[in-house]
């Protein structure tokens, strides 16, 4: 019997420790295009999801990595103000049974039975050994009834509510690029959701920044990163780029063309101004051996295309820099 424990054991192991080692592969090779996840921030946006555009119409990944503060939301553990306070575990039949229980082993021992009865001491183990389990069950018990009732079907209520109202919300007007240039694409952007009257130098700046960007990750150029992101982007970036050098291959990334872009919306708040676009590019990106120079995953020779949404920042008298990537799902 021993032995058959052993070897499951060891065929266990060899199943995680492949499953982890597949999967570590993965997120490495897929490191630089967001995909289905999103970092960074977007100021009291972060966890907003952004307007669909033309170049994105479906909804973009949420931000999952960032060091904005969840703003505080009703849930079901929250009941609202004013609402009828639901018993606990041990204010309902949970309580009037364990105190029920407590109480027959008390009158028990007042009436010289003890809480064995006439077991003697033995009965009292028993007994003591079936109120343990009553109350683990009863714990169990309640504990998975107020979760089904009280888990939020809705937990992602707003995000899910945006996705509908935008959804139902007739494409806002968007500017293509390339041409990016010219007064028409111009006229589009200040007609799309733009509080804050970007310019077509801006334009010019964010399609520069999506190929400065892509092309110092791909060669792991981390002054340039730090200058052209914010210090929560570039902490993100370069944890990437860490695991990449932990798993022995680097993300080669070039040829970075921008095909078609959207202004999702551009607001300011505080002291900060931000812009949120949708950008479709295609670019040669290829997971290489950091030794050999082999190619481990992806096209080193043939571009592939992807669909993102870029958040840029900038405050009075600064430059614009990546604040935050949200992926959509489309390659």
């Amino acid at each position: 019997m021993f032995r058959a424990v052993s070897r499951f054991a060891k065929i266990a192991t060899i199943v995680v420790l492949a499953a982890a080692s597949s999967l570590a592969t993965f997120d490495a090779a897929d490191a630089r295009r967001a995909g289905s996840s999103g970092f960074g921030s977007r100021g009291t946006r972060t966890f907003d999801a952004p307007a669909v555009t033309r170049t994105a119409p479906t909804q973009a990944a949420p931000i999952d990595r960032s060091m904005t503060p969840r703003p505080q939301q009703q849930t079901a553990t929250q009941p609202p103000l004013g609402a009828p306070q639901r018993p606990g575990l041990f204010g309902g039949f949970g309580g009037s049974m364990i105190g029920g229980l407590i109480a027959g082993g008390l009158l028990g021992m007042l009436l010289g039975h003890g809480f064995g009865g006439g077991f003697g001491f033995l009965g009292m183990l028993l007994q003591i050994g079936l109120i343990v389990l009553l109350i683990s069950f009863a714990m169990r018990f309640f504990a998975n009834r107020q979760r089904t009732q009280y888990a939020a079907p809705g937990s992602d209520r707003s995000y899910n509510m945006n996705a509908m109202n935008n959804g139902a919300a007739s494409p806002r007007p968007s500017f293509s690029i390339p041409p990016i240039g010219g007064e028409a694409a111009a006229q589009k952007a200040r007609q799309a959701n733009d509080e804050i009257g970007l310019q077509q130098a801006d334009l010019d700046r964010f399609e520069r920044l999506l190929t400065e960007v892509q092309s110092a990750y791909g060669k792991e150029d981390y002054a340039t990163l730090r200058r052209l992101t914010t210090p929560e982007a570039m902490s993100y970036l370069a944890e990437e780029l860490g695991e990449n050098a932990t798993h022995g291959v680097r993300n080669s990334v070039s040829d970075v063309r921008l095909l078609q872009g959207d202004i999702a919306e551009a607001w300011r708040e505080s002291d900060s101004e931000y812009a949120t676009l949708a950008m479709r590019y295609s670019s040669i990106d290829a997971m290489l051996d950091r030794t050999t120079g082999k190619l481990v995953d992806g096209d080193d020779r043939n571009p592939s295309e992807a669909t993102e949404l870029w958040t840029f920042v900038r405050k009075p008298g600064s430059d614009w820099q990546l604040s935050a990537i949200q992926g959509t799902g489309t390659h």
